[in-house]
């Protein structure tokens, strides 16, 4: 759930679209790239490196307005909840108001169509709604997909009147206490709408570096205002998608696109944990039949956390070998990990490569480069249960 490193969108010919902050990380300096449709903030003159662990002991702040931000509302919260259920393997109906759930659409096949981020608001009964937030990339194709199955069960609203930010670091909780002191109150995966410094927010208190933080949806209107608000603070930095991508990458968070697509299922993206026993034994969302027979049987491959040895990096579609040369996996995202001052990468092995400390072999412009399975995260979470 969380920015790529910038490519060029399917769409590479169409007028490129902005978010509400724009102008204002031009003002800041920032090298601006396509990403997802979008004109977005790569970086900003401190540079990548400097971002990122800016935000590994501070706070960074985040514009993920290109981000679907949705409200699905009906009869009452348990129609919505149930509806939800048809499409994801997350139990909604479970949750209590403020509670947040990480799911992910499936199709037929229990390929992920995409991950995202839901959330029970309102005032606590039967009249509560779903707050949703999906990736960019998808974030036309899910709406689609919501209007096309669920429009005779729930409204449908797509929220475009709103920017989202992500305020992500060790202080990130006292710089946004600063604003709004009932946001202490809240604990990681929850939400409540709030007003900030005269701002009316909805914050969840979530995010996807692996530091404590939140996620905070704001008026366009406000957008800039609330910003420059929370970059006023001396704690707090702007940080663009390349450290965006690079903090993920530590934390062990998946990317679409990269990590889980339409391609990998539940099970062997090691996502057991996001759905709950009720949906896993009770099924009814698509797929429901593999992801059963994968939990039975096992998975043929999984996705591991892979630490190269010495300094070359190993990215994207680089292949993953036994000794032997056999091809048994490939990675999905690398890079280099700045808090750990070296190489790290995730990907698929076969099962029976998966254990950590199994060592392989990662083919880098034509050579093979030793490696071995490591555990994930590779830098500790940091969220405040």
């Amino acid at each position: 759930m969380s920015s790529a490193t910038p490519t060029s969108s399917p769409g590479a010919d169409a007028p490129l679209l902005v978010t509400q902050l724009h102008d204002l990380h031009v003002e800041l300096g920032a090298k601006m790239v396509p990403f997802a449709g979008y004109d977005m903030p790569v970086q900003y003159p401190s540079g990548i490196l400097t971002e990122h662990l800016h935000t590994r002991e501070s706070a960074g702040l985040f514009d993920v307005s290109h981000m679907g931000q949705i409200r699905l509302s009906g009869e009452t919260f348990a129609a919505v909840a149930t509806a939800l259920e048809t499409l994801c393997p997350a139990d909604f109906q479970a949750l209590q108001p403020g509670q947040q759930r990480y799911s992910f659409f499936t199709d037929s096949s229990a390929g992920i169509l995409d991950d995202l981020m839901v959330t029970r608001m309102g005032p606590g009964d039967g009249s509560d709604h779903i707050f949703m937030v999906v990736n960019a990339g998808c974030k036309d194709a899910d709406i689609a997909h919501l209007r096309a199955n669920l429009s005779n069960r729930c409204k449908i609203e797509v929220l475009a009147d709103r920017a989202l930010v992500a305020l992500q670091g060790p202080k990130a909780a006292a710089v946004f206490a600063r604003l709004v002191p009932e946001s202490g109150k809240l604990k990681f995966m929850s939400g409540k709408s709030l007003n900030a410094a005269g701002f009316d927010v909805i914050a969840t208190r979530s995010g996807y570096t692996g530091e404590d933080g939140f996620e905070i949806s704001v008026a366009n209107k406000d957008a800039v205002a609330f910003v420059k608000k929370l970059l006023a603070d001396p704690d707090v930095k702007p940080v663009g998608l390349g450290a965006r991508d690079s903090l993920r990458l530590e934390a062990g968070l998946c990317l679409h696109g990269n990590d889980i697509t339409e391609k990998t299922n539940p099970v062997e993206a090691n996502l057991v944990w996001a759905m709950q026993k009720r949906r896993r034994e009770q099924g009814g969302f698509p797929g429901a039949g593999i992801v059963q027979q994968q939990l039975a049987d096992g998975p043929s491959r999984k996705r591991v956390g892979i630490l190269p040895e010495g300094k070359a990096p190993a990215r994207a579609h680089t292949e993953i070998t036994d000794f032997g040369g056999r091809v048994i996996g490939e990675i999905t995202s690398g890079g280099f990990g700045p808090s750990l001052g070296m190489p790290i990468a995730m990907g698929y092995v076969e099962t029976a490569h998966a254990a950590i400390g199994t060592e392989i072999n990662l083919m880098v412009r034509g050579k093979a480069l030793p490696a071995k399975i490591a555990a994930m995260p590779f830098v500790p979470h940091r969220y405040q249960r």
